[in-house]
């Protein structure tokens, strides 16, 4: 027990020593408190050209499609050597030729058949001179018996010759003046059978035009410099009427339909009209429409890490929208689909390539732009005039890309902060940095970047 009690001296000294120590001494001083600002990046709303577009994808087909249907029938006498599915054709190329037998035949038919009727037009024309000429002689006849008749009947009624005598003239004259009248009649019948014979010519040349074109359309003929889609015949075939032969894509023009999201394409159609437009949609208002918009569209091709452009133009907007995704078709076309191509460089837009498409319209110059990624549950955090943070509330327009147009709530000017800042609260003190690489981005994102790029 005693040795426990032996540790209590040397615990109270050094109590004695630390309360020397520590009263001998004064006590800290203490500073007021200061507040921190937060350094924050800002940019500095300003009017930036904004070119409204929208963007989709969609596969390429042709412009025009020509699909070759026998309009005869007949064995196939003659394909094209190089008529093979992909071959590319130019414009007036023959690849096909149905047998022409048949309509030779026909045609010397309709030939004989029109020789046959003017000949005997020709015919009409002489039995009319004859009969002209008989009549002629029958008339004088009839006179000569009408006159003895005459002087027949003064002597009957002067009693010199018997009533025998008078009846025999007038059976005579009768028969005379029947003659004539029978001449008269056939001369009367001639204009008749010669129109009947001219409707029979008709008749035969019409026959002898459609085996005339029946023998032409045994040639089928490439309406266009063409890339062959679909062969469906081959050589010594027997094709019927209105049977499949081929099947051949346009090369000048290619088009693109993307279905795009119907609040996209009305948010930029919103932002692009700056004037009052017809009420109604027409063949002249949508003119004036596409007019006053200025539609202009790109389409890209991705190659890996690099992208092909041609340049397009805004075709028409599909009939029908899709009632699952609420989206619309638009058709762009590409003028010169092949003659664009550049080996190794730019190939051709041939049909079924997936690529991308870019509306646009003009540019809008007095659109204050942020990056989307600055809003804050629809807020926007702004430095006020003091140097802190204002919370304000805003109204978006239109939503694009990265970018976002502010319709109210910002004035030009004004510091919008673009980096995180947490905790946000309203009234805090800032140290605002501007953000050129930000505000540099803003103005190549609006004035329009593809998304393969």
């Amino acid at each position: 027990m005693f040795r426990k009690l032996l540790i209590v001296p040397p615990i109270l000294v050094g109590l004695a020593v630390l309360y020397f120590m520590v009263s001998g001494q004064e006590a800290p001083e203490r500073n007021p408190p200061t507040e921190i600002a937060r350094a924050v990046r800002v940019i500095v709303a300003e009017p930036i050209p904004l070119v409204p577009r929208v963007t989709g994808f969609g596969s390429v087909y042709p412009g025009t499609v020509w699909n070759a249907v026998a309009q005869v029938s007949g064995k196939i006498e003659y394909v094209h050597p190089d008529l093979e599915n992909g071959a590319i054709l130019v414009e007036g190329t023959e690849i096909i030729r149905i047998s022409p037998v048949d309509f030779n035949l026909a045609i010397r038919q309709a030939q004989a058949n029109i020789r046959s009727a003017e000949a005997k037009l020709d015919e009409l024309s002489v039995t009319e001179q004859n009969t002209t000429d008989l009549l002629k002689i029958e008339q004088d006849g009839l006179a000569l018996r009408e006159a003895e008749l005459a002087r027949k009947q003064s002597l009957f009624e002067r009693g010199t010759i018997a009533q025998a005598a008078l009846e025999l003239e007038q059976r005579e004259t009768l028969a005379q003046r029947k003659k004539v009248q029978d001449l008269e009649n056939t001369l009367r019948l001639l204009p008749t059978q010669r129109s009947v014979q001219e409707e029979q010519i008709a008749i035969y040349e019409a026959q002898l035009q459609s085996a005339e074109l029946d023998l032409e359309r045994t040639h089928i003929v490439l309406p266009f410099n063409g890339r062959i889609a679909d062969l469906a015949v081959e050589a010594e075939q027997f094709v019927q009427a209105g049977g499949k032969l081929v099947s051949a894509d346009s090369l000048d023009v290619a088009e693109v339909e993307a279905q795009i999201p119907i609040s996209q394409f009305r948010d930029m159609m919103h932002a692009s009209i700056n004037s009052n437009l017809p009420i109604g949609i027409d063949a002249q208002s949508l003119s004036l429409i596409l007019e006053t918009i200025g539609f202009e569209a790109t389409v890209r091709l991705g190659t890996g890490d690099e992208a092909v452009e041609w340049p397009a133009r805004f075709s028409r907007i599909s009939d029908t929208v899709d009632p699952k995704t609420r989206t619309i078709g638009a058709v762009v076309a590409v003028d010169g689909a092949y003659a664009k191509a550049v080996p190794g460089e730019r190939p051709p837009l041939s049909k079924g390539m997936f690529v991308e498409i870019e509306i646009r319209t003009r540019a809008r110059l007095d659109n204050i732009v942020v990056p989307r990624s600055a809003f804050h549950d629809g807020k926007l955090y702004v430095v006020a005039g003091d140097g802190r943070l204002e919370i304000r509330e805003v109204t978006p327009g239109l939503v694009q890309g990265d970018l976002v147009v502010i319709s109210e709530g910002i004035n030009v000017g004004d510091q919008v902060i673009v980096s995180d800042l947490i905790p946000a609260v309203s009234g805090m003190l800032l140290a605002p940095q501007p953000d050129e690489d930000v505000l540099a981005g803003l103005r190549i994102e609006a004035a329009g970047r593809s998304t393969l790029q």
